[in-house]
């Protein structure tokens, strides 16, 4: 069993490798636009990258998910079949789509509301959509064989290419808008090419129609999934906007953002933990090994909420050629940091609990627990921001990954029950607590720590975090240390 977890630790830490890197190198491109782009040249590929990220849930329509759950028991069919069968639904359906797209192009503009001589950007957008998309199930195919180096060099490729263009396109051809998506097009063509070899060894000409219809009932409740996830990252923006300024929304998008190293964790997490569950989904002990990886990954999650949030003043005060992370007039809105964290917390518990779903092929509880969650994050955020201003636009957040963790449980326990290591879990919850919040009172009631006093206090909690749980009675046994 044990055996199994470790594995699951380390193609978390190499899909985590990749995605750090992606973060960086996609990071490094935002000051990059701004010092190039005027502010309205900038909006624009907002706007577009936007409807090119809602589109993909469209375009997916949850074929990959489908995969991971058919292609691991081959239910209904061979191998191949498993995997020719959504990818021809996929290519031609992407290919109808962009083609849509690209005809239609100057009308779409109009309809987003962009200058009609940017329409060429929309036909990009609508082919890197189709690479994109004609690329998930053999990168799908990677994660279902464990082939996590593999998966994470062509992300990493891809992204470097994309950078590298960008730079060259916009400093020494000055294209300007056009280089961004021609930058974007050519990364997303490079990554098909790169999977060419995993597409010609799977590929068949087979489309069973019996496990197309099972697909098609597996994966589509994720475009209604998908877009209310997508509400829940994106509503309290607008609605924060209209309830207070754009000062208060720049505030809090910055240090929004803060939150990433827990999003970046859940992420890494979620690229090994679906193949890992479904491939071991027939064990005997199948249920005690999900029932530990959901203790192992509170802990650790835990341990990065308190790390980051002890030590995210520090962080945001380093200089880079002589400017800080985050500007001195966002550091008003760190507060919202630990509360944003723990709502990815609960993302990532949500993430763990999407097993029962998964093998019981009931994603049609989905839409539900997914639309709960963006009707709480609506409510909360016209409830509370009122009253608490960025605070309850982060608590709205909280609040609906919250709700979605608590629904999801609610219904995995009826389909899928797997009984959960509810004295450690608690516990792990009550030495967070404990740490976070004596920290944080000594913190408010001290007129200001030297740096060392502070370091050292930090530590020292960290470290407490620890102890508590190791003075519990049986919290690590002796195969666990």
């Amino acid at each position: 069993m044990f055996q199994q977890i470790r594995q699951l630790g380390k193609e978390t830490a190499i899909y985590g490798l990749s995605t750090i890197i992606g973060r960086f190198l996609n990071f490094i491109l935002v000051p990059f636009y701004t010092n190039i782009l005027k502010p309205e040249e900038y909006g624009i590929v907002t706007t577009i990258y936007a409807y090119i990220a809602f589109l993909n849930v469209i375009y997916s329509y949850g074929m990959e998910s489908a995969y991971l759950r058919y292609a691991s028991s081959l239910e209904i069919g061979t191998k191949k079949d498993n995997f020719s069968t959504p990818f021809i639904s996929i290519f031609f359906s992407s290919l109808f789509f962009s083609s849509l797209l690209h005809i239609f192009s100057d009308d779409i503009t109009k309809i987003i509301a962009i200058p009609s001589k940017y329409s060429v950007c929309v036909k990009y957008s609508a082919w890197i959509l189709f690479f994109d998309a004609v690329s998930i199930i053999p990168l799908a195919y990677l994660r279902l064989e464990s082939k996590a180096l593999i998966f994470s060099m062509i992300k990493i490729l891809n992204i470097v290419v994309n950078v590298a263009l960008n730079i060259l396109l916009l400093l020494k051809f000055k294209l300007g808008i056009y280089g961004i998506f021609i930058s974007g097009l050519t990364a997303s063509a490079m990554t098909f090419a790169m999977l060419l070899p995993v597409i010609f060894l799977n590929f068949s000409f087979s489309f069973l129609r019996s496990l197309y219809i099972q697909l098609l009932k597996f994966g589509l409740p994720y475009i209604p999934s998908g877009l209310s996830a997508m509400i829940i990252q994106v509503v309290d923006r607008p609605i924060l906007k209209a309830l207070t300024n754009d000062e208060t929304v720049g505030i809090y998008q910055a240090n929004y953002r803060l939150g990433i190293f827990m999003m970046l964790f859940v992420s890494m997490f979620d690229y090994a933990w679906r193949p890992f569950f479904l491939k071991n989904a027939n064990r005997p002990d199948a249920k005690v090994i999900f029932s530990k990886v959901m203790t192992y990954f509170v802990l650790t999650a835990s341990f990065l909420f308190l790390l980051v949030s002890f030590f995210i003043d520090d962080f945001v005060r380093i200089k880079i050629l002589g400017r800080h992370i985050i500007h001195p007039d966002y550091w008003g809105g760190l507060g919202i940091v630990p509360i944003i964290l723990a709502g990815y917390l609960f993302n990532g518990i949500y993430v763990n609990l999407i097993v029962g779903v998964y093998i019981e092929k009931k994603t049609k509880y989905l839409p539900y627990i997914t639309g709960l969650g963006a009707l709480a994050n609506i409510i909360g955020n016209y409830a509370l921001i009122p009253m608490f201003g960025i605070y309850g636009a982060a608590w709205a957040t909280f609040i609906s990954y919250l709700a979605m963790s608590v629904s999801l449980f609610i219904i995995n326990q009826k389909i899928y029950p797997i009984k959960y290591e509810y004295a450690k879990l608690s516990k792990i919850a009550f030495a967070t607590l404990v740490c976070f919040a004596l920290f944080k009172l000594i913190q408010f009631n001290s007129n200001g720590l030297t740096q060392v006093t502070s370091l050292i206090l930090k530590l020292t909690f960290l470290i407490l975090f620890f102890i508590l749980l190791l003075t519990s009675s049986s919290f690590f046994r002796r195969k666990e240390k």
